[in-house]
């Protein structure tokens, strides 16, 4: 009975042992948790402030964008600009009389509207062109007035009387238009 008794001690030593060796690792284990739970805080609020920082340089660089761009259409309009420039040095010339001044006039006037032109369709903006027996289109056209025109078809656009302009495929201007009866 001794023997038990003793034997029963050991046990509950060792099982007392074993049960403070789990409790240790178990201590161990709660304190590397906690140790990544940490580490995951951290780099979460990391990556939220380098987030944030993301979404702020954005939205600056978005507002930069619109308050800038029409600088490459400005760029495009300044050699209309020069143009005009010149063709009122060109008529301005002392040696010019007064039928040569008119012919440089038109010239420079010409070559400014071709440029002006060039510098739209370059910004995707185009002219609404109406050609020889073109159909009214309220889309694209508005009618100024209503004519009889014998050679005409009712509904057909006799006269363009201001262009139109569009962007992409936006109407910037519908073209001004007399229309058949």
């Amino acid at each position: 009975m001794a023997n038990k008794k003793k034997k029963n001690m050991e046990e509950k030593e060792q099982m007392k042992e074993q049960t403070t060796q789990e409790e240790q690792k178990s201590g161990d284990n709660c304190e590397e948790l906690e140790k990544q739970l940490q580490e995951c805080e951290e780099k979460y609020l990391r990556a939220y402030a380098e987030f944030e920082n993301m979404k702020k340089r954005l939205e600056k660089e978005k507002i930069q964008a619109i308050e800038y761009s029409l600088e490459k259409f400005a760029q495009d309009l300044l050699p209309v600009l020069d143009s005009l420039d010149m063709a009122l040095a060109a008529v301005s010339k002392d040696n010019l009389n007064a039928e040569e001044a008119v012919e440089e006039l038109k010239k420079g006037i010409q070559l400014t509207i071709e440029q002006f032109i060039k510098a739209l369709k370059k910004n995707g903006i185009e002219v609404i062109e109406i050609e020889e027996g073109t159909e009214f289109n309220p889309h694209l056209h508005e009618a100024i007035l209503q004519v009889e025109d014998a050679q005409k078809a009712a509904g057909e656009i006799v006269q363009m009387i201001q262009k139109g302009y569009k962007y992409k495929e936006r109407i910037l201007r519908p073209a001004k238009v007399s229309v058949a009866k």
